[in-house]
C-alpha cells in the first residue's frame, strides 16, 4: 500500500461518514496520534494509537492494520481495535440519555412557547 493517510485511514475503517469529515476533523484539532494533534496528510502505521474526539467524547482506537480502501463494517473491525476507557463510554451514555425527549405519538410538533421551554431545560446546568 502507498500512502496510509490518517484521514483516508478513519473513512475506510468508518470512524467517519465521508472523508471530507475526516479531513476537517484533522484540520479542526479533533484527531490526536500520540497526543499531538495531527494533519490529514499523517502517515498511519500499525501500533498508533489515535484519540478523536466526537461531541464531548473522546473516543481512543489503536491501529491494528493498515487500509486505503473503504471497507464494509464488518471488515472494518479488522483493522482498528477500540481502546477507549471506560469513564468516557459511560460519559456518552449520560449525555444521550440527558439529551433525550420523549413526545407523544400524534401530539404534533411543539409550539414556539414549548421549544423555548425545552431548550431552557437542555442548556440547564446546575452550580450549587
Amino acid at each position: 500500500m502507498d500512502n496510509n493517510r490518517i484521514d483516508k485511514w478513519l473513512w475506510a475503517v468508518r470512524l467517519f461518514k465521508t472523508r471530507s469529515q475526516a479531513t476537517a476533523a484533522c484540520k479542526g484539532g479533533k484527531v490526536k496520534a500520540d497526543k499531538i494533534n495531527v494533519k490529514p496528510s499523517r502517515e498511519v502505521k500499525v501500533d498508533d494509537i489515535i484519540q478523536i474526539q466526537i461531541s464531548g467524547f473522546t473516543k481512543t482506537v489503536k491501529v491494528t492494520g493498515l487500509l486505503n480502501k473503504r471497507v464494509s463494517a464488518r471488515l472494518a473491525v479488522d483493522y482498528v481495535q477500540d481502546i477507549t476507557p471506560a469513564e468516557e463510554i459511560e460519559k456518552r451514555k449520560m449525555m444521550k440519555g440527558v439529551n433525550y425527549e420523549w413526545r407523544d405519538r400524534g401530539v404534533g410538533r411543539p409550539t414556539k412557547k414549548q421549544r423555548r421551554l425545552i431548550e431552557r431545560l437542555k442548556n440547564f446546568r446546575h452550580f450549587n
